[in-house]
């Protein structure tokens, strides 16, 4: 996180006051008090500057911050100053305690921390955007952050935001009609028209925003993305790497870079001769794994307990690459996670399953991976994979061997997901002829029972 907002503010990014903040917090815990000052002071002097008529109410969450940071310092004279200085601004606000208030600029930052710390939290900054905007509906940076917050939400598989039209998409238009200098909301906008296959306009956004805003990091990471969906991986590339120079540590620049490498690999594995150690080919697939796992190694180096999608990749690339045991571990590490998204947990079980089924041939081992992704009780493509591979396995062991009770047992646990409760109660039934003691089918025989 310290990285990431170190390069936010590096790469110029319009509300940096936030980032300060956010950065003197994570100071703060690491005990780096002075230097949690010193971002305070930043962020203090930036909202003198930018918000001069405003600045009491946007000062709430930084003059918190110096009342916090100075008392974990033992200067209780400059954390008691600070809370003087809240409550006399707080009480301006009849919704308001003593040292804050429940204001758009409260709860703008509120969205904008939630935002830059982890995914699971997206849904909380969402909400935190709509609160702001129900007081100042035509506030840019609010309903920028609202705009960001349905965009991510938009690309996770489970979220009702994936569903049915795009907010986001309408968001970022409005967001234009306030500000159409916004070329992070340009390319942003692009991106989902790509995905609703509106490409002239698309394109047309990215250029421009790419034509205002050439040395902006969040720019042309998105423009990247726009061109590597469009097929075009090398002007990705080249995007993508004048982005590292400006914040090498950004995940999301290296995994950004790894796909694209990957784009080629699986594009140069069509052709035969890349089996053949004589042929030039070999020696160049040899060159994009490794690029490939080093751009996707990069890519959670810092962050290994959020960057999943990029440590299914780096394991797919080890397996692809006949290192079965650097995978499984990958795997392993991935399936001890907690505290993450429901489509993330269940990718991972997906992911899992998929390789105990093709590169160790161990159904057994696959119907466990995907049992766990099916028990995570969250609708989203994952969780469908996850159930149609079950399905695949439990009746072609049924169609060797009509006793066999754990297909029966997972076509049971299947059906009492989907609600099937009588097909359920068969199978359960079934698999307890020829494994009369297993506890699970048991309890779950009992448990339909009761409930029909």
């Amino acid at each position: 996180m310290k990285y990431r907002l170190q390069d936010s503010i590096q790469a110029g990014v319009k509300y940096q006051a936030m980032s300060y903040n956010h950065l003197a917090f994570v100071n703060c815990l690491q005990g780096n008090c002075e230097e949690a000052i010193q971002n305070l002071r930043e962020a203090e002097k930036i909202l003198r500057e930018n918000h001069e008529h405003e600045f009491e109410r946007r000062s709430i969450i930084t003059y918190g911050n110096y009342a916090w940071v100075y008392y974990h310092m033992g200067q209780l004279t400059e954390t008691q100053s600070y809370l003087d200085k809240l409550e006399m601004i707080c009480k301006q606000f009849t919704d308001g305690s003593r040292y804050t208030a429940l204001i758009p600029e409260v709860y703008g930052e509120k969205g904008w921390s939630l935002l830059t710390s982890a995914s699971q939290y997206y849904e909380e900054a969402k909400e935190c955007f709509q609160k702001a905007l129900e007081e100042d509906p035509d506030n840019t940076e609010w309903n920028v952050g609202y705009a960001t917050a349905l965009f991510r939400l938009e690309w996770f598989s489970g979220t009702p935001e994936s569903r049915g039209p795009s907010q986001s998409m309408k968001q970022l238009r409005r967001v234009l009609e306030l500000d159409p200098d916004d070329t992070v909301a340009m390319v942003l906008l692009a991106l989902k028209l790509q995905q609703f296959n509106q490409k002239a306009e698309a394109l047309k956004l990215v250029e421009q925003a790419l034509q205002m805003s050439p040395d902006l990091p969040y720019v042309t990471r998105y423009a990247a993305k726009f061109y590597r969906s469009k097929g075009d991986d090398g002007k990705a590339v080249e995007l993508l790497k004048k982005a590292l120079e400006i914040t090498p540590t950004s995940t999301f620049l290296h995994h950004q870079i790894g796909q694209c490498y990957r784009n080629r690999l699986f594009q140069l594995l069509k052709y035969p001769g890349s089996k053949d150690p004589r042929n030039p080919a070999f020696q160049q697939k040899a060159e994009l794994i490794e690029l490939c796992k080093y751009h996707f190694g990069k890519a959670f180096e810092h962050r290994p307990l959020s960057s999943i999608k990029a440590q299914l990749d780096f394991a797919a690339i080890r397996s692809l690459n006949s290192e079965y045991l650097k995978a499984e571990e990958t795997y392993r590490n991935l399936l001890k996670l907690e505290n993450t998204r429901p489509e993330n947990k269940q990718q991972i079980c997906l992911a899992a399953g998929l390789f105990e089924l093709h590169q160790k041939s161990s159904e057994s081992n696959a119907i466990s991976y995907f049992l766990q992704g099916v028990k995570v009780k969250y609708d989203s493509k994952e969780w469908r994979n996850c159930h149609k591979n079950l399905e695949k396995i439990a009746n072609r062991r049924l169609r060797r061997n009509s006793r066999d009770s754990k297909a029966l047992g997972v076509l049971g646990l299947l059906h009492q997901l989907d609600g099937k409760k009588c097909k359920a109660i068969e199978c359960f039934e079934k698999a307890l002829e020829f494994d009369c003691h297993n506890e699970e089918y048991l309890n779950a025989l009992t448990e339909l029972r009761l409930s029909t």
